[in-house]
């Protein structure tokens, strides 16, 4: 670099050259020389996140008398800037880097402590002020449960919610409709359109469920074990106090963990809401799937849906039209399930006092929450919402379809009826038509035992 474009800061090791505008100082440009992994920084989330802990821990030090009110003010102010996404820029470290996130953690001291410098007219130490009372082996473990309670609450959460809501409504508007079921893609009994999609709705529910259960143990927080767990250089008061600020600043209600070293050595409830995020993925990708085979065709497949039309389907097939929400769903889908693989991985981690795969779980957690939460929504609103029926493709399908002689079991046995079924297939005709000529029952009899909407009773516990 020219001499015009960086500045000279010092750390415990040296002098390192920082580029002339940088918000951070020299331990910052280390992890930037030392990583040149990927690319991939830490998520807005989880910045945001350090941030709100940077204030949070600035006004519990001021409350507890360890630092001037100005200082802390100024520190508070600062963090907030950061946890606004103000200076997202000055946070270039690749996530692959030290495993406990210590050059993360520094590089948001830095910057605040520049910010808070500028905005109090004299130094503030990144080390001795913004960072007082903490240590990067709480700070990540902190920010990792904090950035992930805050986008499960403010988006995943709401976003299933939702996408139940946009469900259940189709579901009223087409309890009538009755189509062909299936099992292993094979056709079986009827049943209505609305009984299909409440088991779309029952599983987003659940899955809502499983990550407010999940959330119970994301939002408490391990502030104030500092190093090892033994809150070494932190005032006892101080996670608590942290805590206390975090829930008043984001109406998530956080609280303290229980025992500090299970808190740093260990990431288990980021494993388990990863595991939930899983389960949700999984779900959402039956619903796609669904989705996509019901509207396969339109002539040469089943055909029975119509998915909004949003964009040419192909680049040398005129008029194509493809899938793109449930198959958007389904990657995303792909990467959650892949994430919970490397979530898993990390969460094994944890030597002795400390897990050391830190930052890769903060990303993986924040990434499988946030893009759950967006594609659900689009699921709901380019999916679901606008889908029309093929009611004369499901009618002409359930006439046909022999699997209704399972109705006549009562009457006929078994035995009888896979030999009506097996008729019907090689022949072609509708079951009533067969089971006429090979039975006794009387046209009226057939009409009762084989009306298919009277078929599809049941299977919902009101």
């Amino acid at each position: 670099m020219a001499s015009q474009d960086y500045r000279i800061e010092k750390d415990s090791m040296g002098e390192m050259r920082v580029p002339a505008n940088a918000l951070y100082a020299a331990q910052t440009q280390r992890a930037v020389e030392n990583f040149p992994v990927s690319g991939l920084t830490m998520p807005r989330a989880v910045i945001r996140a350090l941030g709100l802990i940077k204030a949070a821990a600035a006004r519990a030090n001021k409350d507890l008398g360890l630092i001037e009110s100005d200082m802390a003010e100024a520190i508070e102010a600062a963090a907030n800037e950061v946890a606004r996404g103000n200076h997202d820029s000055h946070f270039p470290i690749d996530i692959f880097q030290t495993g406990s996130g210590t050059s993360s953690n520094m590089n948001a001291n830095e910057v605040i402590a520049s910010l808070a410098s500028e905005r109090l007219g004299r130094k503030v130490h990144p080390n001795d002020h913004v960072n007082m009372g903490q240590s990067s082996n709480d700070v990540i473990p902190t920010a990792i449960h904090v950035s992930a309670s805050l986008l499960a609450s403010e988006a995943l959460i709401p976003a299933l919610r939702h996408l139940a809501d946009t469900i259940v409504k189709r579901a009223r508007e087409l309890q009538d409709t009755v189509k062909t079921g299936r099992t292993h893609l094979m056709d079986a009994m009827p049943v209505t359109l609305a009984q299909e999609l409440s088991g779309w709705e029952t599983q987003v529910r659940h899955g809502e469920q499983r990550i407010g259960s999940a959330l119970d143990r994301l939002t408490a927080l391990p502030q104030g074990g500092t190093a090892v767990g033994t809150g070494i250089n932190a005032h006892p008061e101080f996670g608590k106090k942290v805590a206390a600020n975090l829930t008043t600043a984001t109406k998530v209600k956080f609280h303290t963990k229980e025992n500090y070293f299970e808190g740093l050595s260990t990431q288990d409830a980021a494993v388990e809401m990863s595991g939930q995020l899983k389960t949700v993925a999984v779900s959402l990708m039956k619903i796609a799937n669904d989705l996509r085979w019901m509207n396969s065709g339109p002539l040469a497949g089943l055909g029975e849906i119509a998915l909004p039309s949003l964009q040419p389907g192909s680049s040398i097939m005129p008029g194509k039209v493809n899938p793109v929400i449930p198959e958007a769903v389904c990657m995303v889908c792909a990467q959650v399930i892949g994430n919970d693989v490397t979530i898993t991985i990390g969460g094994q981690a944890g030597n002795f006092q400390l897990n050391v795969m830190l930052p890769v779980i903060a990303y993986n957690l924040a990434q499988s929450i946030e893009v759950l939460a967006n594609v659900s929504r689009l699921l709901a609103d380019k999916a679901i919402a606008g889908f029309t029926v093929n009611e004369d493709q499901m009618k002409a399908a359930l006439g046909r379809n022999p699997i209704l002689v399972t109705a006549l079991n009562a009457v006929i046995g078994y035995e009888q009826g896979a030999k009506i079924a097996k008729k019907a297939y090689s022949e072609g005709k509708p079951v009533k038509e067969v089971a006429k000529e090979m039975t006794r029952l009387s046209d009226a009899e057939l009409d009762r035992l084989l009306d298919p909407a009277e078929l599809t009773k049941g299977g919902i516990k009101k």
